[in-house]
C-alpha cells in the first residue's frame, strides 16, 4: 500500500489579493502533474485490535517514506450523534516524534505533530494515519490523502479508507 497527497483548493487572502497556498513538493513523486504526492510508499493497517492499540508502540525508528494506517470507524446514522467518530492517539511508549493526519473519507479534517511519549491528539475521524515526523509538513486541512493498494494508486477510489 502507499499513501498520496491531494492539495485541497483551498486559497489563502492575504492584502486582498488571492493566492495559492504554498506548500512545496510536487504534484506526484515524479516532479510533474499526475494524481498525488506520495507521502509513503510504504503503508501498514493492523491486522487485529490489539495490533492497532500497539501502534507505533516501543518502534525505534521507523523508514522515511513508512505510514501506519488505522481504520477507526465509520459514520453513523444516528440522530444527534452521527458523523465521524472521536479518536485519539496517544505517544506514551512511542519513542519516535510523529505527524498524524485524521481523515474522514479521505479528506483531512486535522493535522497535527506529537512528541515521542508525551503527545496526545484528538479528532474526529474515520481513518488516522501516522507518518514519521516532517513526513506530512505540506498537508493541510482540506487536502485529500488516499491510501491505496500498489499497482491501483492510479485507479483507486480509496478515499482514505479500505477494506
Amino acid at each position: 500500500m502507499r499513501v498520496l497527497h491531494e492539495p485541497g483548493p483551498d486559497a489563502v487572502c492575504e492584502g486582498g489579493v488571492e493566492q495559492r497556498a504554498n506548500r512545496g513538493g510536487s504534484a506526484d513523486d515524479t516532479g510533474g502533474p499526475g494524481p498525488g504526492r506520495v507521502l509513503a510508499a510504504e503503508a501498514e493497517r493492523p491486522e487485529s485490535a490489539l495490533a492497532n492499540a500497539r501502534g507505533l508502540r516501543f518502534r525505534r525508528e521507523l523508514p522515511e517514506d513508512y505510514a501506519f494506517v488505522m481504520d477507526v470507524g465509520h459514520t453513523s446514522s444516528l440522530p444527534l450523534v452521527g458523523g465521524p467518530r472521536w479518536a485519539v492517539v496517544d505517544m506514551l511508549f512511542v519513542h519516535l516524534p510523529l505527524d498524524v493526519l485524521w481523515l474522514v473519507e479521505g479528506e483531512v479534517v486535522k493535522t497535527k505533530r506529537l512528541r515521542r511519549w508525551r503527545g496526545i491528539g484528538v479528532g474526529k475521524a474515520d481513518t488516522i494515519v501516522e507518518l514519521p515526523a516532517g513526513a506530512a509538513e505540506a498537508v493541510a486541512v482540506g487536502d485529500t490523502v488516499r491510501v491505496v493498494e500498489v499497482g491501483a494508486a492510479e485507479s483507486s477510489d480509496g478515499a482514505g479508507a479500505g477494506g
